[in-house]
């Protein structure tokens, strides 16, 4: 019941207002024959997800957003953003920032590490709602779809850091720069600010391998009400700059790869300039 389309219908409604409904309206997904895509994304769960991040979104986080424009309106293409916080809030309130503002609107699709996969209840409430599994054949097939990848190439780094290395990019992974090349799809740097304030981390505990890699130890017990600003930068046209076989050749994809994490720093170190405070 929990994840039947007509219950989430029936919250997003109690929830939303008429802009979630008539979003999740708009948005194109690719019914496999039974009102879900292949992945499990549900129009219904897309009205729900815009209903529970609505209030986060506009009142608690407040989030400004600068140069959406730059997202393509159609067609496969790359978000690959910095990633920190402790908690994903970053990553929802992306994903809620997207949906409010292309035209028509798009539903971007998470790339999740391995193990939120084998989260129990979470793993299939976030499927309904888009985000996937970080394998290769999952993004292969998602932008050969024409679909819309959101992809932090920090990974766990990002998110898990100390709070005296805010807004310091952790090791910047490379495969996103291989899909977009391979694929021929443009790729969008997006940096987060404010995300990093969130929730300051003290340490964390290692946990053993297979599932979440550490338990955190936040220095508050819930985020902080800081304003989120996201920026988009101009697309990094990977489709046209690149051959497809230039994805098998690593010095390219290394500097391609490169390029991107030099794109996301110089929008986070503009976006530290503009903003007034934390909060």
């Amino acid at each position: 019941m929990a994840f039947s389309p007509v219950f989430a219908r029936f919250l997003a409604a109690a929830l939303g207002d008429e802009h979630v409904t008539e979003r999740a309206k708009h948005v194109d997904v690719s019914d496999a024959g039974h009102g879900f895509d292949r992945f499990g994304l549900h129009p219904d769960f897309i009205a729900l997800s815009d209903a529970i991040t609505s209030p986060l979104y506009d009142r608690y986080f407040r989030v400004a957003s600068y140069g959406a424009e730059h997202i393509p309106e159609t067609g496969p293409a790359i978000l690959a953003a910095n990633h920190s916080g402790v908690l994903p809030i970053d990553g929802m309130m992306l994903y809620a920032d997207v949906l409010r503002n292309t035209h028509p609107p798009r539903v971007v699709r998470p790339v999740a590490d391995y193990f939120v996969s084998t989260l129990p209840l979470i793993s299939t409430l976030f499927a309904r709602c888009g985000v996937v599994g970080g394998s290769r054949g999952n993004a292969r097939a998602l932008l050969e779809d024409g679909e819309l990848l959101m992809i932090f190439p920090e990974g766990t780094p990002g998110i898990s850091k100390h709070f005296s290395r805010r807004y310091q990019l952790q090791t910047w992974r490379q495969g996103h720069a291989e899909l977009a090349m391979r694929h021929r799809a443009p790729v969008v740097p997006v940096a987060v600010i404010g995300a990093e304030e969130q929730m300051p981390q003290l340490g964390k505990i290692p946990l053993p391998k297979g599932g979440p890699p550490f338990i955190p130890i936040p220095a508050v017990p819930v985020p902080l009400p800081v304003q989120y600003h996201i920026h988009y930068g101009e697309p990094l046209r990977f489709d046209e700059e690149y051959q497809a076989e230039d994805a098998d050749i690593p010095e390219k994809v290394d500097e391609a790869a490169g390029r991107v994490a030099d794109a996301v720093a110089n929008l986070i170190e503009q976006g530290l300039a503009q903003r007034d405070g934390v909060f």
